[in-house]
């Protein structure tokens, strides 16, 4: 049976309106697992870094309406006062964050597995959010590049044992179908590092999923890994 899928759609799309918060969850996953950005969902619920949220917690995973409500008892003027300039409209306050800003550095991505290319990306497809690197059973899975371990666990229903990182305040990637988990969330990893041992996916194959999301949206990794 193939994973359930995880689609790029935007929250009105995908996401429900409210999640009640479950131990284990970290905001990273749920944002990762309804393909939501996870600056937009810190924003919606006001939740500053570094993100903590508690189980029973009810998060918004929409954006709140920005509509004003009508002013009570307003009433119109009278019929003889004199004419007035009228205002211009007072701006409504929203709550969409402005374009993020440029990496604070440049990411230099490299493989995180040996091994044939078993799946590629399809932006039109929500199974292919990702490529799949076919290997041997407990063969390395190492960080594609370095960064801080935002979640590490099985949580997301499709992904087996799943560790994602974040490179910088765009990037994320995930490494999905993992035997053995070797790091913890809130861990420094460098560049090249062990952090978990390969897995078999549901259909018994020993491989590795591997995506990049950048501010949300999931990207082509064969566009941003070196040729081999």
């Amino acid at each position: 049976m193939p994973a359930r899928p995880f689609s790029s759609a935007t929250p009105t799309q995908r996401a429900p309106s409210a999640y009640r918060v479950r131990r284990g969850d970290t905001l990273y996953g749920i944002a990762w697992e309804y393909g939501v950005d996870y600056r937009d969902v810190a924003d919606w619920n006001d939740i500053d870094p570094p993100y903590r949220i508690y189980a029973g917690q009810t998060l918004r995973l929409r954006p709140p309406s920005t509509r004003r409500p009508p002013e009570k008892g307003s009433t119109p003027p009278p019929s003889h006062s004199p004419p007035t300039r009228s205002k211009p409209p007072v701006p409504v306050a929203t709550t969409q964050r402005p374009p993020p800003s440029p990496p604070s550095r440049t990411l230099a991505w490299r493989w995180p597995a040996r091994g044939d290319v078993a799946g590629t990306f399809q932006s039109s497809d929500p199974l292919r959010t990702g490529i799949k690197i076919a290997g041997r059973d407990g063969s390395d899975i190492v960080a594609a590049e370095r960064g801080k371990v935002v979640y590490s666990g099985s949580g997301l229903i499709g992904y087996g044992r799943l560790i994602i990182v974040k490179h910088n305040e765009n990037y994320l990637s995930a490494y999905g179908h993992n035997r053995e988990l070797l790091v913890d969330e809130g861990q420094q990893v460098t560049k090249g590092q062990k952090i978990a041992a390969m897995g078999r996916a549901n259909n018994g194959r020993p491989l590795l999923h591997f995506e990049i999301r950048r501010n949300g949206r999931p990207v082509d990794p064969l566009r941003l890994l070196p040729a081999r």
